[in-house]
């Protein structure tokens, strides 16, 4: 099976990107390097190929009720051009997928979902939709940039022709001009880092891409998906398939601030109230290892011998030069400074579950 191309796979060739099959995409792992690539969206900024990802329009005029009944987050509180991040819950709690949600208006609403997922998604969003409300797959009809760093703004605003301080952090602007050609940019990313993701037609993706180094020059660089992966881990954000999943509900991933249990009705609520009472038996903890070793993703924890959960990510952070990970536990075992094991090849190396020990995000929250 061929792999599927992202109207930007001609610049990763140009740019020199190792290219790996990523489900089922041709995308580059990276560049210059993954730990170069790290510190240059920490120190200044980094252009990210996201077009991978999927595009889902929600329209009619039970649009907006409808996205509440889908997700575990209240949007009905969003104001037009706000995003908010939401879950979708299988009735069991268990996640489908998480996502952004982009209200232009109350029928008309925007979707971006994971690009493993999109099938899946459409699929299901297309089961429960209510009467006379409209879905669309639009994934073909964009591409996504993602300009992300503490140079981001300043980069982009050389070529845009829209005063970027005035998109707030999860809000955006759907008619700005990068570089002359109209694009959606909102003020998201998924690095934890201040910067904006820029949807354009795949037409004009190649055309972007060169304007936005062009603008940045020694200041910015592309980054191949590794150093997206120990960016969002080390301000652990959680990734689908790791810290969520069909098994894993967003109570027990800490995800609990975006599920809005009271008033309206949601897929998985009823599970998600029961579980929040009776308190999740497991948990995501944060830990650092103790012996030598870098924790892999389902690595398993064990104490005293006895398993008690897995990890979930794991890596050396390379802003933090630690090994760090997250774990999903057993409850009782949740205790700052406790040990645990993390089991790397067979052998037994000691970690200590901490918290707060990951980057501290350096988004514009105002």
């Amino acid at each position: 099976m061929s792999l599927k191309q992202t109207p930007l796979y001609e610049m990763h060739q140009k740019y020199g990107g190792k290219i790996i099959d990523f489900g089922g995409w041709a995308l580059p792992v990276q560049f210059a390097g993954i730990i170069k690539e790290h510190h240059m969206v920490r120190q200044k900024a980094g252009l990210f190929d996201v077009s991978h990802m999927g595009e889902i329009s929600i329209k009619g005029p039970r649009a907006l009720e409808f996205t509440r009944y889908l997700g575990t987050n209240d949007v009905k509180q969003l104001q037009d051009k706000q995003i908010i991040y939401t879950l979708m819950c299988y009735p069991d709690g268990g996640v489908v997928d998480d996502l952004l949600v982009y209200k232009f208006s109350s029928e008309n609403i925007f979707l971006v979902v994971n690009a493993a997922n999109l099938d899946k998604d459409f699929a299901w969003i297309k089961e429960h939709a209510f009467p006379g409300v409209e879905v669309e797959n639009l994934s073909d009809r964009y591409a996504q940039l993602a300009v992300q760093g503490p140079e981001a703004e300043r980069i982009l605003q050389k070529i845009a022709d829209t005063d970027l301080g005035s998109i707030k952090f999860f809000w955006f602007n759907p008619q700005v001009k990068i570089a002359g050609v109209e694009c959606l940019v909102s003020r998201t990313g998924y690095t934890g880092e201040d910067g904006f993701e820029i949807y354009v037609n795949p037409d004009k993706a190649s055309y972007i891409w060169e304007e936005i180094l062009e603008a940045g020059g020694e200041d910015i660089a592309p980054i191949g998906l590794g150093a997206r992966d120990t960016l969002r881990f080390e301000a652990k954000l959680p990734l689908y398939g790791q810290e969520l999943d069909k098994d894993i509900t967003p109570l027990e991933a800490g995800l609990g601030y975006f599920v809005k249990l009271q008033d309206d009705d949601f897929i998985g609520k009823e599970a998600l109230v029961k579980q929040k009472q009776a308190n999740p038996q497991r948990v995501l903890v944060e830990f650092e290892m103790v012996g030598k070793g870098i924790p892999r993703p389902h690595y398993e924890v064990e104490k005293d011998g006895v398993n008690i959960g897995w990890v979930t990510t794991g890596a050396h952070s390379p802003t933090l030069n630690r090994a760090i990970g997250l774990a999903l536990i057993k409850r009782e075992f949740n205790l700052p400074g406790e040990e645990i094991d993390i089991i790397i090849r067979n052998k037994t190396i000691k970690a200590r579950i901490a918290r707060g020990i990951f980057y501290s995000k350096n988004t514009k929250s105002k």
